[in-house]
């Protein structure tokens, strides 16, 4: 496969950004770099006439393909592989790689499956609900002071991605393609159903939990089959449960 056509399944996905200028400058960041899907998760279209004057006439067609949701899990419903960009670190936040490291570790991935690089608002990021879509989290290495804002932060990965692609990938080892995350999502949501059937799970012990299954099935390469043998697992399971305690309704 070659570099144009690697580069056609990553998409920059900025979540509910609030300056119309910075979708326009990511749009021109991404276009320069040879990424042409860009899409935004917000309540609304922000202006196109100010996002295009930053995107400029080159990359204008990135504003008039925009892709708009209003939901998060909407949006990568499609999606095999999901980074996100954060400079917050937290007991809930996945151990995070450089852009560079992230690239080493994206490319032999990328023939067969489609990569979204999440951005978060321009004041406060990722929260840990949007970073739950994510197996990979990226952090930019900076000298103490970290603030970078949202057009500087998508140059940094566009330009590592790009940079990668073009003169990387030689001997690229393919991978399979994966679970689409809204495959992934539904898997997690049966098991959490399961593990709280059988009381492992309560409103206490619920986020520590989740987050932690999550990241472990985030370390192995999840494939549509193997997520439909958990969620069937999980299914039986809630089946087993449910038939026990119909037939001792006093039953814990």
């Amino acid at each position: 496969m070659n570099s144009q056509a690697l580069l056609a399944h990553l998409a920059i996905v900025l979540v509910r950004p609030k300056i119309p200028e910075n979708i326009g400058a990511a749009a021109r960041i991404s276009c320069n770099m040879g990424i042409n899907r860009l899409i935004v998760v917000r309540d609304e279209m922000p202006d196109r006439e100010t996002m295009a004057k930053m995107a400029t006439h080159k990359a204008a067609h990135l504003i008039d393909n925009l892709e708009l949701y209003q939901d998060l899990g909407e949006a990568l419903a499609d999606f095999t592989l999901v980074v996100g960009t954060t400079a917050r670190k937290g007991r809930q936040r996945s151990v995070e790689t450089s852009p560079r490291e992230l690239v080493e570790i994206l490319l032999p991935s990328l023939t067969t499956n489609r990569v979204a690089i999440l951005f978060g608002p321009e004041d406060t990021g990722l929260t840990n609900d949007d970073l739950k879509y994510c197996q990979l989290a990226s952090a930019i290495p900076t000298a103490d002071f970290s603030s970078l804002n949202l057009a500087q932060a998508v140059a940094i990965h566009c330009y590592e991605f790009y940079h990668g692609i073009v003169h990387g990938r030689k001997n690229m080892a393919v991978m399979p393609q994966l679970a689409t995350s809204h495959e992934l999502h539904s898997m997690y949501g049966f098991i959490e159903e399961a593990l709280y059937s059988i009381d492992f799970l309560n409103e206490v012990s619920n986020d520590y939990w989740m987050t932690n299954i999550r990241r472990f099935f985030s370390r192995m390469k999840i494939t549509s089959k193997d997520a439909n043998i958990v969620r069937t697992v999980c299914k039986k399971l809630l089946l087993y449960e449910q038939t026990r305690k119909s037939k001792d309704p006093g039953a814990p």
